[in-house]
């Protein structure tokens, strides 16, 4: 993954993302604004409870970080947001449309299909979900035998996804290692639990 950008500009591409290459970009149906595009990204991102907002873009922008509603248009008019949730920086990115504002409404939708799956009570699958979009990997790669016990890996892997998890007081990083562990667990052996 792309380390976290400092700048909001120009767009930083998350490392490892596959780009659409330009003859395969289409128009979406999206009827929107640049200036509604941006405002519904950020209330998605705060609805969701995302800190630390990076928009990054190939956008002139304002003082305040937010680019101008009214630009030309770019060569690359892909968009990426970095941010941080529940401790765990994360990053989603689109440029599979041609337009910026298209762009950016996708995010918006994703990220409110992934709040849709909180609100409809599923909110472990969500945090499965985010593993995907996790924006830099651990500094020490662990295996996941230094987490699970080797010789029940489900029944610690429930144990101690109860104890880290942060509804119960644990902490996001204790938990977010727990998630990786039996992630790469799975990876491994073609488990599932």
């Amino acid at each position: 993954m792309a380390e976290r950008p400092t700048e909001r500009y120009p767009l930083t591409w998350p490392q490892g993302w596959p780009r659409t290459p330009t003859h395969k970009r289409e128009r979406s149906s999206f009827k929107v604004t640049p200036g509604q595009a941006v405002t519904d990204l950020l209330e998605e991102l705060r609805r969701l409870g995302a800190r630390d907002v990076i928009l990054s873009s190939n956008l002139m922008l304002r003082a305040d970080g937010i680019p101008y509603a009214r630009q030309p248009k770019h060569d690359d008019e892909g968009i990426a947001v970095y941010f941080t949730r529940m401790g765990v920086e994360m990053v989603l990115a689109c440029d599979k449309f041609l337009r910026r504002e298209e762009n950016m409404r996708a995010i918006s939708k994703t990220i409110d299909a992934i709040r849709g799956i909180e609100r409809w009570g599923s909110s472990d699958m969500m945090e499965r979900a985010f593993t995907g979009f996790t924006a830099l990997p651990s500094p020490v790669a662990l295996s996941w035998r230094d987490v699970l016990d080797p010789a029940d890996p489900l029944g610690s892997y429930r144990r101690l996804r109860s104890q880290a998890h942060p509804d119960r007081g644990g902490r996001d990083a204790e938990f977010a290692k727990v998630e990786a562990a039996w992630a790469a667990y799975q990876k491994e052996t073609g488990a599932h639990g």
